[in-house]
């Protein structure tokens, strides 16, 4: 049997790896995706090979995660109940795609991963693997295995030679890529306390941050963005070099109660520098650039979109009719907007487009060029009516 595994070069799949090849008798094929996590990757290649493993693919991922996924969720403004920019939930289907491409070029009966069962990833693995491969297998060690405790994975390890990361006695879980990263369990099960400075590693205390504040400029083309205070960057470049700025000021911190979709509430607190600050500039062009009623009709699309990704129905045809929509309305979403930081915040203090609906002869109240105020009393006669008809009925009765 030939088997691909997700594998992060962590706890959990370098102890599947081994459990992979002894419970199915398999020739298992290590898959790691490049997705700009903090580990050496060349680490994780070497302890997959020392593993046992038939084979190691190691993948730069980046630039595909962050154009043909991230870069959508920023354009539909998607953000999980308000708050999380989904860095884990929107890298998971780049590697169930690349999961089932490898296990088909390889010729493998099944893939494999890593994820638990009170989380939402089993999910989204279940389920992209399964949109793309309908008849792929997918085997899930750590809901089969008995290695419950953290003595019986150090038993197991020592028994068959399985090289692992160093056992730490940190109680965290993290998840890193370029867009974001999680930490959860240990003292952030309890939700009195605030999270320790311990669990943050890309951003410094907004108390501790310079005390001078500081502006960048994010240009769009389209409603992507694609320069940095007027130099033009590739996506990899531009979100690093905007992540390591806003972090410096401490900006992307995120602390909230969240609903998973396997139907628990959890505590997450995630750090997003770098998505904080687009999605701020972003949302800011949309609104200089889009007519009212389609600014308005969009939040409820964005947030349709936000839970769809969380959801993992990433590979669904209301995913996809979405993108046709936003597709559309970026059409027009070009320009340049500068966002200040400053001791844990990210603030818009000017916006300019070529396509800005903002006419300062009419907006002013220090111009008067082509608005007739004197047709203000005809139309609030005529948009008031409704109240006007309805107060005539109650015969002048008051509202409670």
């Amino acid at each position: 049997m030939k088997i691909v595994l997700a594998y992060s070069g962590g706890l959990d799949t370098s102890l599947a790896l081994a459990w992979l090849q002894r419970t199915y008798d398999a020739e298992v094929i290590a898959f790691c995706a490049d997705l700009g996590q903090s580990e050496d990757l060349s680490e994780v290649r070497s302890r997959a090979e020392r593993n046992g493993a038939a084979k190691v693919y190691v993948e730069d991922l980046r630039h595909e995660f962050l154009t043909r996924y991230a870069f959508r969720a920023l354009r539909a403004d998607a953000v999980y109940e308000g708050k999380y920019f989904m860095a884990a939930s929107l890298s998971r289907p780049l590697i169930a795609k690349r999961l089932v491409e490898i296990a088909r070029a390889e010729g493998a009966e099944a893939v494999a991963h890593g994820a638990t069962g009170k989380g939402n990833d089993q999910v989204r693995f279940y389920a992209g693997i399964t949109a793309l491969d309908p008849a792929m297998r997918i085997i899930s060690p750590v809901l089969e295995w008995d290695l419950t405790t953290r003595s019986a994975q150090i038993a197991f390890a020592r028994a068959h030679g399985v090289q692992t990361p160093a056992f730490t006695s940190s109680p965290y879980s993290r998840d890193t890529n370029l867009w974001g990263s999680s930490v959860e369990c240990g003292p952030l099960d309890d939700v009195l306390l605030a999270p320790p400075e311990e669990v943050y590693t890309a951003t410094v205390p907004p108390e501790s941050a310079p005390d001078r504040p500081e502006l960048v400029r994010v240009t769009f083309e389209r409603g992507i963005p694609t320069h940095l205070d007027g130099e033009a960057l590739g996506p990899v470049q531009l979100v690093e070099r905007l992540a390591e700025c806003a972090g410096r000021h401490g900006v992307g911190r995120i602390d909230i109660m969240e609903n998973r979709l396997v139907g628990l509430k959890v505590r997450g607190v995630y750090e997003s520098p770098a998505a904080t600050v687009l999605y701020e500039a972003h949302r800011e062009l949309e609104n200089l650039v889009l007519e009212r009623d389609l600014f308005q009709y969009k939040a409820g699309m964005s947030r349709r979109y936000a839970q769809l990704v969380y959801d993992a129905k990433w590979f669904t045809r209301l995913r996809t009719s979405l993108d046709a929509f936003f597709e559309d309305i970026r059409e027009h979403v070009s320009g340049t907007v500068t966002v200040k930081l400053y001791k844990g915040s990210a603030i818009t203090v000017g916006r300019s487009s070529p396509h800005s609906l903002y006419h300062p002869d009419y907006a002013s109240y220090e111009a008067d060029n082509g608005y007739d105020q004197r047709a203000g009393e005809g139309f609030s006669y005529v948009w008031s009516m409704p109240a006007r008809v309805a107060g005539l009925r109650r015969g002048g009765a008051s509202w409670t």
